[in-house]
């Protein structure tokens, strides 16, 4: 039985789906049942790197969703309109749809939840999040009898990157930014990767299904790297840290309540001790730590991003889909991360209740006893110190860094706050948190 995929985009990981689906010879046999029958395109006289017969292409994605010999439909064209609709539409049509589109999932995901399980089909998105990493899926299932306490990881390449380099050369953010931007890692519009927004998108998915109910993504707390300077990074690697963008999902309540899951979940430059399993991660990879009971830690590595990567996730969607149409003839079921009705009720804690490690650069006059002030405002507000130590002095002003324990985050900036307020402190030059 030859089943039918539509292509809605034709960019990298388009071009990619349909160069796998071209050349089925040693890969899944399943592969070989594949046949592409639409793809949307803006241009269709655009050089492209795969050859494909001009009677696929279209200008309208519509026609592709509709076409009666489509029977999966593959988002890959990226935005949130008019991806979101044309996702909806094929839900409503009775096609699954696999879609990599991390924005529209993280937004709309309990619309289109609602829409899957009326319509009885499924919408599969481990290229979402990850690239070649195939971690939706062991979360859906194999990890799926595990209580998850934390899952946190790195995952955006460009920032990863960058970090990498920052921290081997000690070049300036900017430098190496425009590097990326040469050599393809970044974009020439960095900012959904470098401010965080990128990341905070994938932990929200990934939140989602490690707690099991639709995580807020506006309510998400993003801090990205464009204002980290390369100094941070030098006093981070001297005290024994690396600094990466982290993205973090955390249970708050010890086990579920009437009002369901709390969660911490954030993105935001984070020191990592030399030793943690994420620490080790370089250049344009991605790391996904999962923790839980009885599992322990399960970490995730791979290829976070590319044509080759992303859409490898993607034809791993459509044969799993392909699967289950020539077993039963028909969607046997509901994809577990979008089954609504099987959600539970998850929110976003108060951020002042959350407790983590913090580091922070200050810049002071360089007298005596500067020190003791500061380690008093963080005692006397139950802050608990674990390094204090002053990197430099020039012409009257030194830099003190201040790694505190942990501790809930509305005492810290209550001691923060005091510490502003010291003459002898001239400003808080960074904050981050440690792991």
């Amino acid at each position: 039985m030859t089943i039918g995929v539509g292509l809605l985009g034709l960019g990298t990981v388009g071009s990619g789906v349909a160069a796998i689906l071209a050349s089925p010879q040693g890969r899944h046999p399943l592969v070989a049942a594949l046949a592409l029958r639409r793809v949307a395109v803006r241009d269709p006289a655009r050089p492209r790197s795969v050859d494909l017969d001009p009677a696929l292409l279209v200008t309208d994605p519509a026609a592709v969703v509709d076409d009666p010999d489509v029977d999966i439909v593959v988002e890959v064209m990226g935005g949130l309109e008019p991806a979101r609709t044309l996702i909806l539409r094929a839900i409503a049509a009775g096609k699954p749809v696999v879609t990599a589109n991390k924005a529209v999932i993280a937004r709309y995901g309990e619309e289109i939840a609602a829409a899957a399980e009326k319509q009885g089909v499924y919408v599969l998105i481990e290229a979402a999040v990850g690239g070649g990493i195939p971690i939706i899926e062991p979360l859906k299932q194999s990890l799926g009898g595990n209580r998850i306490h934390r899952v946190s990881g790195i995952i955006n390449g460009t920032t990863n990157y960058i970090l990498s380099r920052m921290a081997e050369e000690g070049a300036a953010y900017g430098d190496v930014l425009a590097d990326a931007q040469r050599l393809g890692y970044a974009e020439a519009d960095p900012a959904a990767d470098v401010q965080g927004g990128d990341a905070a998108d994938k932990i929200a998915i990934l939140a989602g299904l490690a707690f099991g109910g639709p995580v807020p993504r506006a309510g998400i707390p993003t801090e990205g790297i464009d204002r980290l300077k390369a100094r941070d990074v030098t006093y981070a690697a001297q005290l024994g840290f690396v600094v990466k963008l982290l993205a973090v999902a955390e249970r708050i309540n010890e086990h579920d309540q009437a009002e369901g899951i709390q969660l911490d979940v954030r993105v935001h430059p984070t020191l990592l001790p030399k030793h943690h399993p994420l620490a080790g991660v370089h250049g344009v990879n991605n790391a996904i730590l999962v923790e839980g009971e009885p599992v322990g830690q399960v970490m995730f590595f791979g290829p976070g991003a590319g044509a080759g990567p992303t859409a490898s996730a993607v034809v791993a969607d459509i044969l799993n889909i392909a699967g289950i149409r020539q077993v039963g003839g028909a969607d046997a079921g509901l994809d577990p991360l979008l089954a609504a009705s099987s959600w539970r009720p998850v929110s976003l804690a108060d951020a002042s209740l959350a407790s983590h490690r913090n580091y922070v650069r200050l810049q002071t006059r360089d007298e005596a006893g500067v020190i003791g002030r500061i380690g008093t405002c963080f005692g006397t507000r139950g802050v608990s110190i674990q390094s204090i130590v002053q990197f430099e002095a020039t012409e009257g002003s030194a830099e003190i860094v201040v790694i505190t324990h942990q501790v809930r985050e509305s005492s810290f900036r209550d001691a923060l706050a005091a510490i502003t307020a010291l003459e002898e402190v001239q400003r808080v030059a960074a904050c981050l948190r440690t792991l």
